[in-house]
């Protein structure tokens, strides 16, 4: 344990100094370094690749459920996405030393408000190799120092990534000890599941400036409850879509299964469905069929009456049971064929499934509505399907959450799609920033005065 400690606080030295200089380097000179490690990604994709093909079949041998595997997963097609990632953030403007006010005091001071590098952050994350790229990308481009804390699940991935980055900076002539990857156990060795380094780093009181959870509800508790270093809480998504009655439900059933499906182990992917209730009939069985043979749908009362009792959506044939002996013993099997429905418990609502799961509930208003995501939801995203401008607004002003939808899937919540090139993570928080994180979340204020000999009396 001591020589771990020393290990981490060599590692912790090094980030602060590293800060230090690069706080003084020039956006050219950052741009240039970022530049050479894009590059140095795409020159060792196939390291890259190998690395994470182990990591993907421990994880599929572990018995890691597959949508969390998606996660996981790099390709090709997402290593190009990383280094675009990197080149979106190269050709954002330069958020150090931006002037965001300027006065004069009656006595002559000048005083100005000014952008500066928030300092050495740490990230902790759980699978996501892509994260190690953005973060790091993110990170030197505002001038901080990264010390990045992925999960065993990763490890490979994360350290072949490090390695390119870092070669990738110095080749650039930038600063690579501003990027640092932990990947030590209690013993000082390769990770193998210890989480006292993450215990450490909560503790790094005068050398770490913040520490951002991303990943699941234990991860992102445990460094709530448990860092003496300021936290910006990310990642956790219980997301909702409400549904009222008379839009387009053919509309409304490709926005959900795109919300459900495209990606169920993202945070911004829909954990539950509420429908108004003249619209079930409507939406219910179309939406059953679009999901059937791929996403079980836990259903209120309601809701699986009228999927169960609904007329079915054109040219869809109902499942043949046979003839049981008696209407008693008819099977309890879904009519649209590959359906698979559950009754909903009281846990399904508070539940991230990052699964192909769907909770759906009955409300009877646009009120009842929101009494349910603000008591259910973790403050990421939210959507409302409507026609009617009132109830979309009076959505948008009660929901409390960092991304508030009107007519759209919830799966647009992503720094990369809001213009970032990459993210941080989703702050679900209220302090210092909240949603998508990009680079203006890395940086923090400084005063500067100017005077003429002024004393105050």
């Amino acid at each position: 344990m001591i020589a771990h400690m020393s290990s981490l606080d060599t590692l912790f030295s090094s980030l602060k100094q590293a800060q230090a200089r690069l706080a003084l380097e020039n956006r050219a000179a950052r741009d240039k370094a970022l530049s050479a490690a894009a590059a140095a990604i795409d020159r060792d994709r196939s390291d890259i690749l190998a690395a994470n093909a182990q990591d993907v079949e421990k994880a599929r041998s572990g018995g890691m459920q597959e949508s969390l595997v998606d996660r996981l997963l790099l390709n090709s097609r997402r290593i190009d996405e990383i280094i675009e990632g990197i080149e979106v953030v190269i050709r954002q403007d330069d958020p150090i030393g931006k002037v965001r006010a300027g006065w004069t005091l009656p006595n002559g001071l000048f005083i100005e408000q000014v952008t500066v590098p928030l300092g050495v952050a740490a990230i902790i994350y759980e699978s996501r190799p892509n994260v190690t790229a953005d973060c790091a990308a993110l990170a030197y481009k505002a001038g901080c120092s990264i010390l990045l804390r992925g999960s065993s699940s990763a490890l490979e991935s994360n350290r072949a990534l490090v390695r390119s980055i870092k070669a990738g900076l110095a080749e650039g002539g930038g600063i690579a000890d501003a990027v640092a990857l932990s990947d030590l156990g209690s013993s000082g060795t390769a990770d193998t599941g210890s989480h006292k380094d993450v215990d450490i780093i909560l503790n790094a009181r005068g050398w770490i400036d913040v520490v951002l959870p991303r990943g699941g509800k234990n991860l992102i508790r445990h460094v709530v409850e448990n860092a003496r270093i300021p936290v910006i809480e990310t990642g956790e998504g219980n997301c909702h879509i409400y549904v009222e009655g008379g839009v387009d439900m053919d509309q409304a059933v490709e926005i959900i299964a795109n919300a459900k499906l495209q990606k169920p182990g993202a945070c911004n992917a829909v954990e539950t469905l509420l429908v108004r209730r003249d619209a079930l009939t409507a939406l219910l069985p179309k939406l059953a069929a679009r999901l059937a043979g791929k996403a079980e749908l836990h259903c209120d009362v309601s809701a699986k009456e009228a999927i169960e009792g609904g007329s079915l959506p054109p040219g869809l044939k109902p499942a043949v049971f046979g003839t049981p002996p008696s209407a008693e013993l008819r099977p309890a099997t879904p009519r649209i064929p590959g359906l698979v429905l559950k009754d909903a418990v009281e846990a399904d609502w508070e539940t991230e499934f990052l699964d192909y799961i769907l909770a759906i509930k009955t409300v009877d208003s646009c009120d009842e509505a929101i009494a349910h995501i603000n008591r259910y939801g973790t403050k990421h995203s939210e959507a409302i399907l409507t026609n009617d401008l009132q109830a979309a607004e009076l959505f948008r002003s009660k929901v409390d959450a960092a991304c508030v939808y009107v007519n759209a899937s919830t799966r647009f919540t992503d720094g990369g799609v809001f213009g970032f090139g990459a993210e941080l993570g989703i702050s679900t928080q209220k302090f210092h920033a909240r949603g998508p994180m990009g680079l203006e979340a890395l940086t923090t204020i400084k005063y500067l005065i100017s005077g003429s000999g002024q004393i105050r009396s």
